[in-house]
């Protein structure tokens, strides 16, 4: 008796883009960008690395700026509240039998829209007259899109292999760094400890090299078009990219197996 093989999983667009690299990459990008131009036109508030605006609150307290203060400190509230939400949406998701990462992305996608209007409507008269009643909601509204990305590389099981943060970089160049020395020592050891400890090294600098490119080049980009353009709508472009993911994430889910 033969027992038939199971078919082969047919390459489609939809499935790369949804991959644990590709997707990390992509999302990374939209991190860097998001808070790169947020911090440019927001004068110094961070969207994605809430924490950093911690520090910022300390030296705003030293220059007697209580308002600044106020608007950083609400970020790490605000961020938790989002982070929470965006958990028991992914839950309530997983309950349904919905595709969570796309669920999530969609979620997103809405915040990022939301943040791409109050940015463009508000940054006008931010420009003219420097105002916390400006910055505030502007600042809010990106961190709650920030916070939804940060939710769902934890949420989206299945996805991801293991959890890489896209919105902060300090913990991945930490991690590649160990990963580099240690493959570097492996390489001049013998045995089979070694060639495990350097096929370990070499598989996780794999994952965390494209998400650290793509968060600088997503800065990169988001200074350059920023000074450029010296416009909010820029942010069409975070839009696009997780707009994209999101229906590649429902093609991908909801598409017949291969035959």
């Amino acid at each position: 008796m033969t027992v038939a093989s199971p078919p082969n999983k047919s390459f489609t667009i939809s499935g790369f883009l949804t991959g644990d690299k590709p997707a990390g990459f992509l999302l990374s990008v939209v991190a860097g960008f998001v808070d790169t131009a947020a911090f440019i036109i927001l004068f110094g508030i961070f969207t994605a690395h809430v924490t950093g605006n911690i520090a910022l609150a300390g030296s705003s307290l030293v220059g007697d700026d209580e308002e600044s203060v106020f608007t950083r400190l609400i970020t790490l509230p605000a961020f938790m509240v989002t982070v929470a939400s965006t958990s028991v949406l992914a839950k309530y998701a997983r309950n349904r039998g919905w595709p969570v990462f796309a669920v999530l992305l969609t979620a997103e996608a809405i915040a990022l829209i939301i943040f791409l209007v109050v940015g463009a409507t508000l940054s006008p008269a931010l420009l003219l007259d420097v105002q916390e009643e400006y910055i505030l909601p502007i600042a809010l509204s990106g961190i709650v899109a920030m916070g939804i990305q940060n939710t769902l590389m934890k949420e989206a099981k299945g996805i991801f292999k293991s959890y890489i943060p896209t919105t902060v970089m300090t913990g991945n160049t930490t991690q590649l760094t160990i990963d580099l020395v240690q493959l570097v020592g492996a390489k001049f050891s013998s045995g089979e400890q070694a060639e495990q400890d350097a096929q370990e090294s070499i598989e996780r600098i794999g994952r965390y090299v494209p998400v650290i490119i793509g968060f600088a080049l997503g800065g990169g980009a988001a200074a350059v078009f920023i000074l450029a353009s010296e416009t909010w709508w820029t942010l069409v472009m975070p839009v696009v990219i997780v707009t994209v993911l999101a229906i590649a994430a429902y093609v991908e889910h909801y598409r017949a197996p291969a035959v």
